[in-house]
């Protein structure tokens, strides 16, 4: 007994004499809220202190159909009694505009004929009569039979299975719970004696005043398996990527600004990208169909993009030897790297030395896997500094890999890229995957830098953060970072 609630002695107490009671007959007897009575109840049948048992109770309800007529009368007594107020003789048009049966009719005409309490005569109009047998309407046992329906009264069971048959009356279930005290549950009252109070808390004032000596304590079982806890907490993805925006801030990096939508000319044009290469094309990316154009910046940056690419510009490249188009430069498309950034940043300026990054939403028409998506994010950054080296770089990355993806083996192949020159692919083994590409790096070209008037060297990374968060988070399918698995979700750690 002193393992159980109060609600749970005084809904025990109310079922000790070992009869049977409904929830509301116990909620009375130990003037309880119903709510309090039905948990008590579960924790007692738990503790196999009381029996609970369910039975079905059967009722019948009118339908729609059934309330109507109720109201207004079976349709062929209706049916009947216009007939009686029409002289016993008349059409059936004039019937049906005098009854208001509506759709009812021709139902009330047949039920009528079958029970031989009219005639029809064919012809034009269809004439109907009285036969005199209609006087059973009097005292019509399903008229009886409709008001007990009504008010939950017993039906005879011919009566009710013409209601339940015509749809004026359905079949209704009710299961309600009975609940007697189990014999453990008379073992433990037996033992327990007259009603006791109990502490659930030890307050001081019960200690300063001595209450404590007099009371008995509730007793907790601490190896109870507690039930799981659902608390509030953020997304595990949305947490990964605070953590890293906090590493890279701890680093010294600055954010740069990173809009979903930019034009041709920093995806692809400041990159030293020629307008006519395949990535550039609808396979490779997206445009956008509304605007489809967009600004640029300040006539010079135009200027010094375009001799870049015809000539070199200010470098000692020769450039692409091509006619550049500002028309296509300026074409508006979602961001299909987190390069975009960089290069937009470039044009704004940059200190040097300098460190930016920034967590972009990228877009490319990819076929969608473990791996791959279609829409995903990447983490991208550049450091500006003439004495910051590519192995200073490939180190960073390496750690970087390690401390926030949790990878344990990293190996740099070189590639190729566009924009930098040397470059680099970074990828770390998977558990599952196998080696799994995280990103790539690189020293940014001089067609780039010099041409912009940016003194240094400049290293850029860009690193799928979806695939560092697949490591970090120990799943095996990219699609689940953004999983609405409610069991992933509330069971992913905290920390």
């Amino acid at each position: 007994m002193q393992a159980i609630s109060e609600i749970e002695e005084k809904a025990l107490r109310a079922i000790q004499d070992g009869k049977l009671y409904s929830i509301e007959e116990i909620g009375q007897r130990a003037n309880m809220p119903l709510d309090s009575v039905r948990r008590a109840i579960e924790w007692l049948r738990e503790k196999k202190l009381a029996n609970v048992t369910e039975q079905g109770r059967e009722s019948h309800h009118l339908t729609e159909r059934g309330k109507n007529a109720l109201k207004n009368g079976l349709p062929e007594k209706r049916f009947i009694q216009t007939l009686q107020h029409l002289n016993g003789k008349a059409g059936l048009e004039k019937i049906e505009s005098t009854a208001h049966l509506e759709k009812e009719l021709h139902f009330a005409l047949g039920l009528s004929k079958q029970r031989n309490w009219v005639t029809v005569q064919s012809g034009t109009p269809t004439m109907v009569s009285l036969t005199g047998l209609e006087s059973e309407l009097t005292h019509y046992p399903l008229e009886k039979a409709l008001h007990e329906a009504s008010k939950g009264s017993k039906v005879e069971e011919s009566a009710l299975g013409e209601l339940l048959k015509r749809g004026l009356v359905e079949k209704k279930t009710e299961t309600k719970r009975f609940v007697s005290v189990s014999e453990d549950g008379k073992k433990s009252l037996s033992m327990a004696g007259e009603n006791r109070e109990e502490i659930n808390v030890l307050t001081s004032s019960a200690v300063k005043s001595g209450e404590w000596k007099t009371k008995s304590f509730r007793r907790y079982n601490v190896l109870e398996p507690a039930p799981p806890l659902f608390a509030g907490k953020k997304q595990p993805y949305l947490r990964f990527l605070d953590r890293v925006k906090q590493k890279l801030v701890s680093m010294g990096f600055k954010e740069m600004e990173h809009p979903l939508i930019v034009s041709e000319f920093y995806n692809f044009d400041v990159l030293f990208q020629p307008q006519n290469h395949s990535a550039r094309t609808w396979t490779d990316t997206y445009s956008l169909k509304q605007p489809k154009k967009g600004g640029l910046p300040e006539k010079g940056i135009v200027e010094r993009i375009r001799r870049a690419h015809e000539s070199g510009g200010v470098s000692e490249s020769k450039g692409w030897g091509y006619a550049w188009s500002e028309e296509i430069a300026s074409k508006l498309m979602p961001s299909a790297h987190g390069t975009a950034h960089s290069a937009r940043q470039m044009v704004n300026g940059v200190q040097v030395p300098g460190k930016y990054f920034s967590i972009a939403r990228c877009f490319r028409p990819d076929v969608v896997d473990a791996t791959h998506l279609s829409e995903f994010n990447q983490m991208e950054g550049f450091i500006a500094d003439q004495y910051f080296s590519f192995p200073h770089l490939l180190g960073m990355l390496k750690q970087f890999a390690m401390e926030i993806a949790g990878a344990t083996e990293v190996k740099f192949i070189p590639d190729y890229y566009p924009f930098t020159e040397p470059s680099v692919q970074l990828s770390a083994l998977h558990p599952k995957l196998g080696w799994v590409e995280l990103g790539g790096a690189g020293i940014f070209r001089p067609e780039i830098t010099e041409n912009l008037g940016i003194n240094g060297t400049c290293l850029a990374w860009g690193l799928g953060v979806d695939r560092l968060a697949m490591f970090s988070l120990g799943i095996q399918d990219i699609r689940e970072l953004f999983s609405q698995d409610l069991k992933w979700l509330r069971e992913s750690k905290m920390v």
